[in-house]
């Protein structure tokens, strides 16, 4: 082995890396070195900001809403009422209600109502007390010797506010107040005449005695 030949162990130094060529080298422009100012700080977020004009989030349209007179219904179909029946858990003789499905666990939680689907097939007749019914189940049920009947959904009786301490006593109530005294009208008085101011006095001229 000679001098020029010693080299390194491949793998003991890396190459040179070259910054600062361009975006596209991967580092460019800030050459790896971050930010500086505002961008370099921690908890800014500025996704979204645009220097302050109106961002993109707030001049495009506006679409839908939530309703907020919605209601939320059960959908019970045909299909778990028969399976409910097979099981024993549903007496078809009794009208089926809200009641009667929670207590045969066909719906977990009474909602707004029952709405009746036409999903599967039902054999034995039944008579429905729903809140809704789809045309499908109506005739379904129908078929089957059933009968549904809609019930309308219970209507939620408005908060009351309790009147004020001080508004509840009624007019009859209230304390009566005591007669204000009317004022009494005053003698009138004779308007006294404005004192004379004495005529003002002359001057009087001393004379010196003449020599």
């Amino acid at each position: 082995m000679r001098l020029n030949e010693l080299r390194d162990n491949p793998g003991a130094t890396r190459a040179r890396k070259r910054v600062g060529r361009g975006i596209g080298s991967g580092k460019g422009k800030r050459a790896g070195r971050g930010d500086k100012g505002q961008k370099s700080r921690s908890g800014v977020a500025i996704k979204g900001f645009e220097g302050g004009q109106m961002p993109i989030h707030r001049r495009l349209a506006k679409r839908g809403f939530n309703n907020i007179f919605k209601k939320e219904l059960n959908e019970v179909n045909l299909d778990r009422v028969q399976s409910a029946i097979d099981k024993k858990t549903l007496d078809p003789k009794k009208p089926v209600t809200v009641e009667a499905l929670l207590e045969a666990g066909i719906i977990r939680r009474v909602r707004d109502g029952v709405r009746l689907l036409g999903r599967g097939e039902l054999k034995t007749k039944v008579a429905f007390e729903v809140t809704g019914a789809s045309a499908g189940a109506k005739k379904a049920v129908e078929k089957a010797g059933g009968s549904v009947t809609l019930v309308a959904l219970p209507k939620r009786a408005p908060k009351e506010k309790a009147p004020p301490a001080a508004k509840q006593q009624t007019k009859a109530e209230a304390p009566a107040k005591p007669a204000e005294a009317k004022p009494t009208a005053k003698p009138a008085t004779k308007a006294k005449a404005p004192a004379k101011k004495p005529a003002p006095k002359a001057k009087t001229t001393k004379t010196q005695p003449k020599d």
